[in-house]
């Protein structure tokens, strides 16, 4: 598929979401807030991030600023299954 020659911002992409798609975003963003937050009670004060259930959440003080899926390590000498 082609490259689209106009640039979708972040906001254009979360009211599609929220108004095409009906994803709730707010519901999302209070269920991984939740999810930190009880991380963040056992952690340490300032952590740069925290691993929930295979997604690493990276902070920048008290604010999330990306998510990134964990990778499986895989065995040396073995490939990873696609």
């Amino acid at each position: 598929m082609k490259k689209p020659v106009v640039h979708i911002t972040d906001h254009a992409l979360v009211r599609y979401l929220e108004r095409v798609l009906l994803v709730d975003v707010e519901r999302l963003r209070r269920r991984i807030g939740r999810k930190i937050d009880a991380l963040l009670i056992e952690e340490l004060p300032d952590p740069s991030g925290v691993t929930v259930n295979g997604v690493t959440y990276k902070l920048r003080g008290k604010a999330v600023t990306t998510c990134v899926p964990v990778k499986k390590r895989t065995r040396r000498g073995q490939r990873r299954r696609k």
